[in-house]
């Protein structure tokens, strides 16, 4: 059975059927309330079931509340709920996280404040820590330079010092010896020759032992040696120096006790 037209009450054929707004209407009938301006399924509007062009469309408007006792009461419960479910939250939230804290000119103020109070004691500090290096760098100079005058020996006192208990590592040894160098260049020392007279000769007699470093000579008084060499005829000086005879060589004088192993 065929519907009838929503606006004139006819009856709606197939071929001039539309159905819109949960209603069935002739394509003529189908047009706006207000200025009867036929529509059609794209441009037309819906208003409480009826349609309507985009110009004469219905506008909403929003009614205006009256502050009547109970729509106050109303509001201010609200606002109470507001504030405790607000409370709840921020009591589970506690120690969660960090509040954004509004940047008010109160707030800025005392953050201007605290940097130049940080900028201040910053400067502060750099000062005493340049004037404590200063002082500490011109302590440490002071002392290397007494070190130096005091390090350095004549002939005679590096002669005694090596006959009486500088004794080490190879390694030790031998920066000392540079050392020493580097200090009688610097003082504008050259060695001499010592007399024949002080030279020791090899005592008659004693043990044998076999170099296990490479030695040369710092002094007129030593001897230089090889890894390997056998030293004959070995009296121990002190517990770092000893005197003997270089067998592969045949030169006799002192030489370190940490070079040498007993055969």
């Amino acid at each position: 059975m065929n519907p009838s037209c929503a606006r004139c009450g006819k009856i709606v054929y197939p071929t001039e059927k539309v159905n819109c707004l949960d209603k069935f209407w002739h394509k003529a009938c189908f047009h706006c309330e207000i200025c009867k301006m036929t529509l059609n399924m794209k441009n037309y509007k819906g208003y409480d079931k009826k349609p309507y062009c985009n110009a004469h469309y219905p506008k909403q408007s929003f009614t205006m509340v009256a502050d009547t006792p109970e729509n106050l009461r109303l509001k201010q419960q609200s606002e109470l709920q507001s504030q405790i479910r607000y409370k709840e939250e921020f009591e589970k939230n506690k120690g969660k996280g960090f509040s954004v804290v509004a940047d008010t000119p109160e707030l800025q103020r005392i953050k201007k404040t605290q940097d130049q109070i940080s900028n201040i004691k910053y400067h502060e500090e750099f000062e005493r820590s340049r004037m404590g290096s200063a002082s500490i760098e011109g302590s440490e100079t002071e002392r290397r330079n007494s070190q130096d005058t005091s390090n350095y020996r004549g002939p005679s006192d590096q002669q005694s010092a090596q006959h009486h208990g500088l004794s080490g590592a190879p390694a030790y040894h031998h920066h000392q010896q540079q050392q020493q160098q580097q200090q009688k260049q610097s003082y504008g020392y050259h060695e001499q020759q010592a007399p024949a007279s002080t030279q020791r000769s090899a005592p008659a007699g004693g043990k044998r032992f076999r170099a296990v470093y490479d030695y040369n000579a710092a002094d007129e008084d030593e001897v230089s040696f090889q890894d390997g060499d056998t030293i004959i005829n070995v009296q121990q000086i002190d517990e770092g120096w000893m005197y003997g005879t270089v067998e592969r060589t045949g030169d006799t004088g002192m030489l370190p006790a940490n070079y040498v192993e007993a055969i």
